[in-house]
C-alpha cells in the first residue's frame, strides 16, 4: 500500500534542515552544505551538462611558406599533444576542413606568429565556415605584417559558430598574403594553433 508523507521541512538529527517547502521553492541544503547528486540530475526529463562538453586544440606543426594568393592550409595540422587533454572526443580533420564531434555553440579561436621574407611583406588567416558542406562564409580575418625583412608579428581572431548539424556544419583555414610570407609551426609549441571549445547548446 502507498503512502504519503506530508510535511514542509526535513532536518537532519542537530535540527538543520536538509529539505525545505515554501511557497513552491523546495531548498536542498543549507548555506556551506556540499550537496551530491548520486545519478543523473535532469530537468523536465533532459539531462543537465556539466560544464564544458568538448574543447580541443590544434596546430600547425611545421613553416607554411605562402608565396602569394589565398590558399587552403591543408597539411602539417596536428592536434596538441603536449601536456594537453582533450575534452570530450575533440574535433576530427580531413585535408584542412575540421568536422566537429558535437552539435552546440563554439569558440574558435586563432593564434598565429608570422615571419616577414621580405620588405613590407604581409598576410594573414581566414577562418570560413559552412553549413551546407559546401559553400563558405569567410567570418574573421587576422591580418599582420607589412614591417621590414626578417621580423615576427603575432595575428589573433575568433568567431562563435552555431554548429546545428555536424555533417554539414563545418570550418577550414585559409593563408592569404600577395607576397612571400611565413605562417610559423611547430610540433612541440603553439605558434600558429587552433582552439575550440563548445561554450553550450545550439
Amino acid at each position: 500500500m502507498a503512502s504519503i508523507l506530508k510535511v514542509d521541512t526535513i532536518q537532519d538529527q542537530s535540527g538543520n534542515n536538509i529539505i525545505n517547502e515554501s511557497s513552491d521553492t523546495i531548498t536542498i541544503g543549507a548555506s556551506g552544505d556540499t550537496v551530491n547528486i548520486v545519478g543523473t540530475l535532469q530537468n523536465g526529463g533532459t539531462n543537465f551538462l556539466q560544464g564544458i562538453t568538448q574543447a580541443d586544440q590544434w596546430r600547425l606543426s611545421a613553416n607554411l611558406v605562402n608565396a602569394s594568393g589565398v590558399n587552403d592550409i591543408t597539411a602539417n595540422l596536428e592536434r596538441n599533444d603536449t601536456d594537453f587533454a582533450l575534452i570530450g572526443t575533440g574535433l576530427t580533420e580531413s585535408s584542412g576542413v575540421f568536422t566537429f564531434p558535437q552539435t552546440g555553440i563554439y569558440l574558435i579561436t586563432v593564434l598565429a606568429t608570422t615571419f616577414n621574407n621580405a620588405t613590407n611583406a604581409y598576410g594573414g588567416i581566414y577562418v570560413n565556415t559552412t553549413t551546407d558542406n559546401s559553400n563558405y562564409n569567410t567570418r574573421a580575418y587576422a591580418i599582420g605584417g607589412g614591417g621590414a625583412a626578417g621580423e615576427y608579428q603575432t595575428i589573433a581572431g575568433d568567431i562563435i559558430f552555431d554548429v546545428t548539424n555536424t555533417s554539414t556544419h563545418k570550418v577550414k583555414f585559409q593563408v592569404s598574403s600577395p607576397a612571400s610570407f611565413t605562417l610559423s609551426g611547430s610540433t612541440n609549441i603553439q605558434y600558429t594553433g587552433f582552439t575550440f571549445i563548445r561554450l553550450g547548446d545550439t
